[in-house]
């Protein structure tokens, strides 16, 4: 059974969007029914964020019968509320996935990685999804001695990856693309960009329905019994049989599936938007529009809005629970780097829960006949778990290549149980973010 309550610790308005930027400007957020009775499918997909509707979508296309369910509503957790950036490759570099899986396998997951945000991009236009889509990720260092590992990584990539997209950036050329303060060196990377999240969630949702797939919001999952079929019960009194389960909650499984429970860990992240701001500042901040992210630990994130707002993510808290001053809390690195933005008034503070896993890399994992999760992007979701519904959708037509790479990529658990595992995840996490301070 699933201890459904900590869907609702932070965002008690049960089917209503929390305040963001985001859910302000969305497009197509449409009321979808809660599931009564019982309905059967060949896939039952747990949670409407981006694994689950990607993976819904491409099924359904295939001529599958699908069912998806989610406690509130589609792209209403992380899915939604995200710094909005489609990276490329992995979440760790190249070299770490090496020395972890090897050469061979290593090259195929940053090949999936680099279709992620075609793929985002590709799905935008095929459903004429409004995602605003904008090329471009800046990813600055906040130490000089990371400029040197900066530039012999874009050369590694470029001559023993063929990945032409990537250059550095040295520490004289930077202030002229970046007014954040503290910054040195960077790699520019072109193959990734940044969008509009929510408006990429509903748009999957609004194109699987197209497709055939089923989508019931309001229906918190609170027991699956695995049998044939397997059967999926929910808090609404609605009850799915189906051949096949797909668990895509990420930071919201709620131990609903222990064995991934153990591996992905919630953590939470915020963010807020300036007003709008004049072209003029707007520029000064980020030259050329791409979105940015520095090389702290507890990183901080930014990009531009179509209406010229900056949109900044910083600082975390562990667990379910939402710090209580949210514009408060993102402030303080906010004004660290960009401190010409003292007077400048912010419209919207939020706040989101991820899932992590200790290596920052997913977790793609086969837990029984018929049943499967996707989970643990560590803040890599929006390209990567919209990546992972197409390789779940192959997977199941017999085309298991790409999973079976994924599923190569060791997450091992988080140490303690469940008793201890928070308390030293904040312990670590602690440590690491005054490790970025020193």
């Amino acid at each position: 059974m699933s201890d459904s309550s900590l869907l609702y610790k932070n965002d008690d308005a049960v089917g209503r969007y929390p305040p963001s930027y985001y859910a302000a400007t969305a497009v197509g957020a449409v009321e979808r029914p809660a599931l009564t009775g019982t309905v059967e499918a060949d896939i039952c997909i747990i949670g409407g964020g981006f694994t689950g509707l990607s993976s819904a979508l491409h099924c359904a296309e295939r001529g599958r019968s699908v069912v998806v369910l989610d406690a509130h509503r589609a792209g209403w957790g992380a899915s939604g509320r995200n710094g909005g950036q489609a990276g490329v490759g992995q979440r760790v570099e190249q070299d770490e996935l090496e020395e972890m899986i090897g050469v061979d396998d290593a090259r195929e997951a940053y090949r999936i990685g680099v279709e992620a945000p075609v793929l985002v991009q590709a799905l935008a236009a095929k459903h004429a999804i409004p995602i605003g889509y904008k090329p471009g990720l800046l990813y600055t260092n906040h130490r000089a001695r990371f400029d040197a590992h900066s530039r012999d990584y874009a050369r590694k990539l470029r001559e023993e990856y063929g990945y032409d997209q990537i250059r550095f950036v040295d520490r004289e050329e930077l202030p002229d693309m970046l007014g954040a303060a503290g910054c040195f060196g960077a790699t520019l990377d072109m193959g990734g960009g940044h969008c509009h999240p929510l408006n990429l969630a509903l748009g999957l949702a609004r194109a699987g329905e197209a497709a055939g797939a089923q989508i019931y919001e309001r229906s918190p999952v609170v027991e699956v019994e695995r049998g044939d079929p397997h059967v999926v019960r929910t808090g609404s009194g609605g009850t799915v049989r189906a051949k096949t389960i797909l668990y895509a909650c990420n930071g919201y499984l709620c131990g609903l599936e222990p064995q991934t429970s153990a591996k992905v860990m919630p953590i939470n992240s915020f963010v807020v938007a300036t007003e709008p701001l004049s072209e003029e500042v707007a520029r000064s901040l980020i030259r050329d529009d791409v979105a940015v992210a520095d090389s702290r630990f507890v990183v901080n994130y930014y990009r531009l809005s179509e209406d010229r707002r900056l949109l900044f993510g910083g600082g975390e808290t562990y667990g379910y629970k939402f710090h209580g001053r949210i514009e408060e809390f993102v402030t303080k690195p906010l004004l660290h780097l960009f401190p010409q933005l003292k007077n400048v008034r912010l419209d919207y503070g939020w706040g989101g829960t991820l899932g992590i896993t200790r290596p920052r890399l997913p977790d793609f994992a086969e837990l029984g006949e018929g049943i499967f999760s996707l989970s643990g992007y560590s803040g890599s979701g929006l390209a990567m778990a919209t990546r992972s519904g197409k390789i779940f959708a192959d997977m199941l037509d017999g085309d298991d290549h790409d999973f079976r790479v994924m599923q190569r990529i060791p997450t091992p658990a988080f140490p303690g149980g469940g008793r201890w595992r928070q308390p030293l995840l904040f312990a670590a996490m602690s440590w690491y973010a005054l490790r970025d301070r020193l």
